[in-house]
């Protein structure tokens, strides 16, 4: 034997092989799980996708018209229209409005890039706009600020893309009464919060327009990708289901400049039978919640601020920790899994960074929030053993 290994001494320690051998294995409890929530309606599941399979028919069929309709009733919208994904929902809505090259859109930096990436989709310029600290929402201070003084240089500003991060609503009610006063449309981006409410509406039926993902981790996730959006406008409605077609009323026939954005039909059937579980589903998440909250009593770090006249539905359960890589390592030596939802505002990623302006606030509460979110394990098919293990671990970080 020669080099390096050869040199190394054989260091033979049977204690050391014996505790090794019987200490404890630790499973780890994962941040997310998407395959739980098929295991949870597997025999369903399987079904409906036999289904849409033997049917014949795979994009734009009775599947995806019988989700469409669903949706819209659970949602409490006239109507709801499919489409490939989260991203191409709120572009199909603001292609449906005319919204493009020359006009501004407002959001926010502490999002999925997503939503900024379908303000630049349709050509128009994003104008990215602080947060709320305690929940991470759009300040709406900010954007009454940039309506009434509009920054200099920034195309008119015709759309504000306010996000219920997280599962909770943004703070609507100012928005609402600016935007329309000002005459520009307020889309819901409702990517995160399938069943929230504020003052005991839905979210996503408030503004002119909702786009909502469908992503496996939300809280209504296909097996694939997907999206929805959804709308009392059925003028809009008309629009956008064309223009998610190539522009078609009529087959082959373009009567406006149209794109291919089209929800199939097995992941419309898996959808339908998710939908049936999701408020319950939302009951669990709020119920982990509660559970969470109770073990971060007296401790270091506080649960996740609600505002008040809402109902959460937790899409994540999220904390502001300063010290977070060393949070998150002593929970994984526990087998608790953590995410961070966002490392990297989009206004300092590197495609965005010096290029997308900004509001007044400068995002300077955004970049301070990325530095110290961190998500706790979070979906319906938690175990009560696991949330317990979880609890402990959160116990623990009290000494």
């Amino acid at each position: 034997m020669t080099g390096i290994a050869s040199a190394l001494p054989i260091i033979c320690d049977p204690e050391a092989k014996e505790r090794k051998m019987n200490a404890p294995v630790i499973t780890m409890i994962p941040q997310a799980d998407p395959g739980a929530g098929y295991r949870a309606q597997k025999a369903e599941i399987d079904a409906a996708v036999a289904r849409a399979l033997a049917s014949g028919w795979y994009i734009l069929g009775k599947e995806g018209a019988a989700f469409e309709e669903e949706y819209a009733s659970w949602l409490g919208t006239r109507r709801a229209i499919g489409c490939a994904n989260g991203t191409d929902a709120l572009a199909l809505i603001l292609r449906g409005l005319g919204i493009g090259p020359g006009m501004s859109v407002a959001t926010v930096s502490h999002t999925a890039v997503a939503t900024v990436s379908a303000i630049e989709m349709v050509g128009a310029t994003p104008l990215l706009l602080d947060i709320d600290p305690d929940t991470y929402t759009m300040d709406p201070d900010e954007l009454l600020s940039v309506i009434d003084h509009p920054p200099p240089g920034l195309p008119p500003l015709r759309a504000v893309i306010p996000v219920h991060i997280y599962g909770q609503a943004s703070d609507l009610e100012p928005m609402l009464e600016a935007t329309r006063a000002a005459g520009i449309a307020l889309i819901e981006d409702c990517a995160q919060c399938h069943g929230a409410t504020l003052n005991g509406a839905k979210l996503g039926t408030l503004g002119t327009a909702s786009a909502f993902s469908l992503y496996p981790t939300k809280n209504l996730g296909a097996l694939g990708d997907g999206g929805v959006l959804a709308t009392n406008d059925e003028a809009l409605a008309d629009r956008i289901a064309a223009i998610r077609q190539y522009g078609w009323k009529e087959r082959y026939i373009s009567d406006m400049v149209g794109v291919n954005s089209r929800l199939d039909e097995v992941q419309a059937a898996i959808l339908r039978v998710k939908l049936t579980a999701l408020d319950a589903g939302n009951e669990r998440r709020r119920a982990i919640a509660s559970a969470y909250d109770a073990a971060l009593t007296g401790g270091p770090y506080a649960p996740p601020q609600r505002r008040a006249g809402t109902e959460h539905v937790f899409h994540q359960y999220v904390l502001r920790v300063p010290d977070r890589a060393a949070v998150q390592a002593r929970l994984k030596e526990q087998g608790i899994g953590t995410g961070i939802h966002y490392p990297v505002p989009v206004h300092l990623q590197p495609a965005y960074q010096g290029r997308v302006p900004l509001g007044p606030a400068g995002c300077a509460e955004t970049a301070d929030a990325a530095q110290e979110v961190m998500s706790l394990p979070m979906y319906p098919e938690l175990t009560d053993a696991q949330v317990e293990r979880i609890c402990v671990g959160l116990r623990s970080l009290q000494g």
